[in-house]
């Protein structure tokens, strides 16, 4: 029965039964290219469009820690105080986005379906390096709209299942993909983030010290980055701050993430204090 044949029927087309790769994004590039976000026609000229900004990342002793801030910007303009930027890709691993907001949010979904797709199809978990290639194909397709002003750069991090320890990925916008070593930072506060990482980060962390480090890394991009979304306990917008174990992916609850935020501040606060008797 022909593809159409089956459409007019009701019944499924032919390419959903017949057995195929295992992934999802190979599949849809054969049966319905113009449904990837790579695909898709755009208009001439430029194309104003939210943009989600800083992710931070480290590793502690049996995991890892990726935490986004919730703001978007559009120009010099804020796009939103709300925004979600750090997602599970699957059980044991997550993904957080910088770049173009919409175009990084679906690419996200799609490489979540491709990972259970394939978990679905193989009957196993595909391995962590596996998962950090996909994504990689997935980023090299989208290079047509990068070009364009489009980019989406993820920071991609999980639980080795095979290694027992937390391993961590960043992206350029052309798909290569590279290791990096206990922390990193993507998005137009990383420099600020960074430089707080690489002052903070010790070796024998552990999940409630990796998350204190991640938040402050955080308010430090805030701090010198107007685009970088600090905690703001005004509205009580708090940071997507999620770790990465071989129980899973939990996220941190807001509770927690306010009570370091408020210790964080206090300890500053303190520490101005201090610094200002001590020059009297």
């Amino acid at each position: 029965m022909t593809s159409s044949a089956s459409s007019t029927s009701g019944r499924l087309p032919d390419a959903f039964t017949t057995p195929g790769t295992s992934s999802f994004v190979e599949f849809l590039s054969g049966y319905a290219p113009e449904l990837l976000p790579g695909r898709r026609p755009l208009p001439s000229g430029e194309v104003s469009a939210p943009h989600g900004t800083t992710i931070v990342a480290l590793t502690f002793d049996g995991g890892l820690v990726m935490a986004g801030d919730r703001r978007a910007t559009m120009g010099s303009a804020i796009a939103s105080r709300h925004i979600e930027k750090v997602f599970p890709a699957d059980e044991f691993s997550a993904v957080g986005i910088a770049g173009t907001a919409g175009l990084a949010i679906e690419l996200v979904r799609l490489f979540q379906l491709e990972l259970e797709h394939y978990e679905k199809i193989e009957g196993s978990l595909l391995s962590l390096d596996g998962k950090a290639n996909r994504l990689a194909t997935m980023i090299r397709g989208n290079l047509g709209l990068a070009l364009q002003g489009l980019a989406v750069v993820p920071l991609f991090g999980g639980y080795d299942l095979d290694r027992g320890v937390g391993r961590l990925f960043s992206y350029d916008v052309t798909g290569g993909r590279y290791e990096e070593q206990d922390h990193h930072a993507v998005g137009s506060g990383s420099v600020f983030a960074r430089g707080s990482l690489k002052k903070r980060w010790r070796p024998g962390l552990d999940a409630a010290g990796a998350v204190r480090v991640a938040v402050e890394a955080l308010v430090d991009a805030a701090d010198d980055d107007s685009a970088t979304g600090g905690p703001d306990r005004v509205r009580r917008i708090w940071p997507v701050v999620a770790t990465v174990t071989q129980s899973g992916y939990l996220r941190v609850p807001d509770a927690q993430l306010e009570a370091v935020a408020e210790s964080i501040e206090t300890e500053r606060r303190l520490g101005v204090a201090g610094a200002g008797e001590a020059d009297r």
